[in-house]
């Protein structure tokens, strides 16, 4: 499997650096991430620089989830607060809704009881048929990017016996409007993605033609978290081999240290492989839409997300200790790719379950 990125994906690469690097400097990231109202936490500006052009649909301008992935790495690496991810994740959903343009989209998959459609534990929220219309009912926690979404993709289930949860989509503003979804939004981590805690009461809802759609939606997640996680461990690395090669100590840069060169280069390798297996598993989506069983797919995205979450801490930790005192200070960038990088270290999985889930597809095949 060749990994490398084709010419066109090299540019839309440089595009997105670019956009995100121009719109989204360290005071702009700030001052949204410390914004105390979840509506002002969305650059909505650039969503819709990103969506006019095709970027929040690249699928339908012909592109594939590798072309996501490039732009997912990217916006990782400037924390940029749009719902780019989580409109991605959902796409698969979202494709027999008419809908004016690229629609934002968030997933509700978690549970109080921490339950959820990654496969850990029966989900509890209900969808029932009334007079041809579907209505979901119960509680979901940890929603990232509800804000700006105009569809709700919730997973439930019509059954209790049911063993595994279809996603519902819930239109956003209609549930709210008529008081059958509410959202409360906690203190969150990652100041640039908050999350949001949902009420469903009855809320009308539209069942997906096909009940494997919560397969290509879950792969689909754990790329997407990969992807971006590797843009914001590139970004650590970027900033402590910078520090590390201006900053003097006893006359020489400290990056001439070994205390600090093997450090740096430990993470350097570790976000190379987190790369390698990120875009191995978005390619392995963008074939798979079509075999939605495949046991490699699962593996693949399993193991992205894994190595791509231990490599975005990590590579965190290393910049904040080759930046001392400066990595502790709340003006400096550090602290916010930190966060993300443990949110979404522990989103859908720790690599620990992941690895579990390689172990036993190895094992039991």
């Amino acid at each position: 499997m060749d990994l490398s990125l084709t010419d066109d994906q090299k540019e839309l690469q440089e595009s997105a650096r670019r956009l995100f690097g121009e719109r989204l400097p360290a005071e702009r990231v700030a001052e949204l991430a410390d914004s105390t109202d979840a509506a002002d936490a969305v650059d909505t500006k650039l969503w819709d620089e990103v969506v006019a052009l095709g970027w929040a649909d690249i699928t339908a301008q012909g592109g594939d989830f590798t072309m996501e992935a490039v732009l997912l790495e990217q916006a990782g690496y400037a924390l940029a607060p749009i719902p780019l991810s989580s409109t991605s994740v959902a796409a698969p959903a979202l494709g027999g809704l008419e809908a004016d343009g690229p629609a934002a989209a968030a997933v509700a998959w978690a549970e109080p009881t921490g339950a959820s459609a990654f496969g850990s534990g029966p989900v509890l929220t209900r969808a029932s048929e009334r007079d041809g219309q579907w209505l979901v009912t119960g509680h979901k926690v940890d929603v990232p990017d509800l804000q700006p979404a105009s569809y709700v993709l919730v997973a439930a289930a019509s059954d209790p016996d049911e063993a595994a949860p279809v996603l519902y989509v819930v239109h956003a503003a209609t549930a709210a409007e008529s008081g059958s979804l509410q959202a409360t939004y906690p203190p969150t981590l990652d100041g640039t993605r908050r999350i949001a805690h949902l009420e469903l009461v009855d809320a009308p809802a539209v069942a997906p033609a096909d009940r494997s759609t919560v397969v290509a939606v879950r792969r689909r997640a754990f790329a997407a978290l990969a992807a971006e996680s590797v843009g914001v461990g590139q970004r650590a690395l970027d900033l402590a081999v910078a520090h590390a090669s201006t900053r003097e100590q006893f006359g020489r840069p400290i990056g001439s240290y070994q205390a600090i060169a093997h450090r740096i280069a430990d993470v350097y390798v570790a976000v190379e492989l987190a790369r390698s297996l990120a875009y191995r598993a978005a390619s392995w989506v963008a074939s798979a839409e079509t075999r939605r069983d495949d046991a490699e797919t699962d593996v693949a995205c399993a193991a992205a997300k894994a190595a791509a979450g231990d490599a975005a801490v990590t590579a965190c930790e290393t910049l904040i200790q080759v930046l001392g005192g400066m990595g502790m200070t709340w003006e400096h960038v550090a602290h916010r790719l930190y966060k993300r990088a443990l949110a979404n270290h522990a989103y859908g999985g720790s690599p620990a379950a992941h690895r579990a889930t390689i172990a036993a597809a190895l094992l039991d095949g």
